[in-house]
Order: structure tokens, then sequence, then C-alpha cells
């Protein structure tokens, strides 16, 4: 046993501090990134935010609305076969390079990867996901994809400390490493397991390792409003997913609990999800969606419905929640404006005129109130 007594940080911890500069006007500040990736030798150009592989927000229906902003998407990954090779074949365009294929490392998983590669031209990225990525097999499993797809862009996690992205980087040939163990909404592994890393010091940590090898890191967890994701960047993240910030939202899927009315003045909230279409056929003439049940993948709730249930050697390590509905991404004020706004009012503020100018203009000063939350967050 051993403590390491340096201060971590997380982004509750710290704001960030403004300067005097010459920046240009928000309007002028460019918030897309180019990056050539260290193993697959390709490149990549678009604003590097990224939807999570959450079976509610890592949609079909998010990739090709986030692809319009030049985001990315990362699939969820238990889309059947059948339903994957027809998206890609139908998106072999802008769409597909800003969407991910993920999938785990047991075999049954790289079979679907292997079907779904035979039956379309390419898949251009790929992602490797696990809850720990610690494990030698993990790595292997890594290596034997990037051995089978030597042109993808491989993203490879999670974990959070920067020996591990080392390893990933060199021993599996990954590409971008994903930064984030427990820092989710509806991630309890710090309570049930007692593991993690302060995710702002995680990527602090990790991202200097990556790009000391010319890779790249991608920050997972923990962004709670766009502050977070420019703190995330200014922390030197290249990527940041999101997860409980594109939950809700009209490109989602999922359980949606429902509104529902006679005349369109009367609304009643009712008490169990069900699909618009029994309501319809229940009689209802006005159906608004009101809430989506939203979880962790480590959930009892994801556990049941993909793994048939717990076994008796592990514990979910993941809530479940409902988070109301917010509209569609790209709506007026929306998630998408809110995100792409706070970044650019970031950079202004500390005299930044790119997204990657900004951890080199970054000074972070550690707090015990960050803002006056008295009306809420």
């Amino acid at each position: 046993m051993r403590i390491e007594n340096d201060i971590k940080l997380d982004y509750k911890d710290v704001i960030i501090k403004p300067k005097r500069s010459e920046a240009p006007s928000r309007k002028k500040i460019t918030l897309e990134r180019t990056y050539r990736f260290l193993n697959s030798k390709t490149s990549w150009t678009g604003v590097p935010i990224i939807a999570a592989n959450m079976d509610t927000t890592g949609t079909m229906k998010m990739g090709t609305e986030l692809a319009k902003h030049r985001m990315m998407t990362c699939l969820h990954k238990h889309y059947p076969a059948d339903k994957l090779i027809n998206y890609f074949d139908k998106n072999q365009n802008a769409s597909c390079d800003n969407v991910f294929f993920t999938l785990g490392i047991k075999d049954i998983d790289f079979e679907k990867l292997i079907q779904v590669a035979h039956s379309v031209d390419e898949i251009r990225n790929i992602c490797v996901d696990v809850a720990n990525g610690y494990t030698e097999f993990f790595v292997d499993r890594v290596k034997r994809i990037r051995e089978k797809f030597k042109d993808s862009v491989i993203m490879a996690g999670n974990i959070c400390t920067p020996e591990m992205v080392s390893e990933l980087l060199l021993s599996g040939a990954a590409d971008i490493i994903k930064i984030g163990i427990g820092p989710g909404s509806v991630c309890t592994t710090r309570i049930i397991a007692g593991v993690g890393y302060p995710q702002l010091s995680a990527i602090i940590e990790c991202a200097d390792a990556a790009h000391g090898l010319k890779g790249h890191v991608c920050a997972d967890g923990g962004c709670t409003q766009p502050g977070d994701i420019a703190k995330a960047f200014g922390a030197g993240a290249d990527f940041v997913m999101l997860g409980n910030m594109f939950a809700g939202h009209e490109e989602c899927e999922g359980e949606w609990q429902y509104m529902v009315s006679k005349n369109d003045l009367d609304w009643t909230v009712l008490d169990k999800t069900c699909t618009r279409e029994e309501l319809t056929n229940q009689g209802w003439p006005h159906i608004k969606k009101h809430s989506l049940v939203f979880y962790g993948m480590s959930s009892k709730k994801a556990i049941d419905k993909y793994s048939g249930g717990l076994n008796c050697y592990r514990a979910a390590e993941g809530k479940i929640t409902k988070v109301p509905y917010k509209g569609g991404v790209s709506d007026e004020e929306g998630v998408v404006q809110k995100i792409t706004g706070g970044l650019k009012s970031t950079c202004a503020y500390v005299g930044a005129s790119s997204l990657k100018d900004l951890p080199k203009c970054t000074t972070f000063v550690r707090c015990y109130r960050t803002h006056n939350d008295i009306f809420g967050s």
C-alpha cells in the first residue's frame, strides 16, 4: 500500500483565469482542429466533440445530426450487424467520417466488426470500449484490431493514468486514448469499487504522455456544463466525449416518458414509459415527449438488458435516472450552440484565436467555489 500526497483536481476545483489580449471577436474564433493520427497515419478535421457510446446517446440519428456540425458520435455497441451495414452503406460521406463503430473485447464483438467491415467499403473509425482498460487482454485485443484495420482511426479506453496511455499507443497501436474512470454522471465505479482519478488531473497527465508520443486523448465523462468542456480542452484534451449533455434530445433512443392531452391545453405526465404508437392507439390526440430514462452502461438496467442480468462475481456500477426532453441538438439555443458558443467565449477571455491555442493560453486557478448557484447551476 502507498499514498500519493500530490493534489489532484477535478473540474469543480478550478476556474480559468482571464487575460488581456488582442484576440478577435468570438465570431472569428475557429473551433475546428486538424489531427494527424499516430498509428493509422490518417487525418481528420472537425470540431472535436464526441457523443458518448451509450445506447441512449450513441445513436445513428445523433451521428447524422452532429456530422452536420463536423462533430463526432460513437455509436453504441448493441446495434445488430444488419442495421450497422445499412447505416454505413447509406452514409459513405461526411457522416461516416465523423462516426465511430464501437465494440467491446468479446470474440462476438470482433466477429461483428469483421462482418460489417466486409459488407461496406470501409470502417474509418473504431472505438474499443471497456470499463477497465488496464488488462493485458484489452491491449492485445486493440493490437489485434490494428493488425486487421491498419488505416482505421482506433480509439481505446477507458484508462486514467499516463503509463497506460503509453502502453495503448505503443503496444496496442491505438490513435486516441479515452480518459476517465468513474467521472460520468451515471457512473458509480468510484462509489462501488472505490477506484478512479480526478478527471482534470487525469487529462493533464495523460495528455502530456500522449502528446510526447504524438498520440491523442479523449476526455470522457464529468462535463455538466460548457465551462467544463473548456476546462478539459484547456487541460490538453484533444477530444471531449459527452453523455448527459446530449441525453434527452430528439436524436436519442431509448425509453421515453410522455405527456398527453385531449385538448392541447391540459397536459398529463404519464407515470410509465411507453411508445408514441401505443399512446396513439389508446386514442390520445396530443402527445409530447417529457423525459428519457438515462442510465450508465454498467448499471443493473443495462446489464439486465444486454448481459442477461448480474452474475455472482460482479456488482452494478451505474445509476438510473430521467432527464427532461430538450428538443433537437441543433435547435436555436440548443446544446450544440451552447457548447460552441461557450468554447468561443472561453477563447476570447484568454486570448486564444482558435481552439488549438486554448491550452497555451489557459491558466487554472484553484478555488472552492466556481460560481454562484443560489438559483441553480
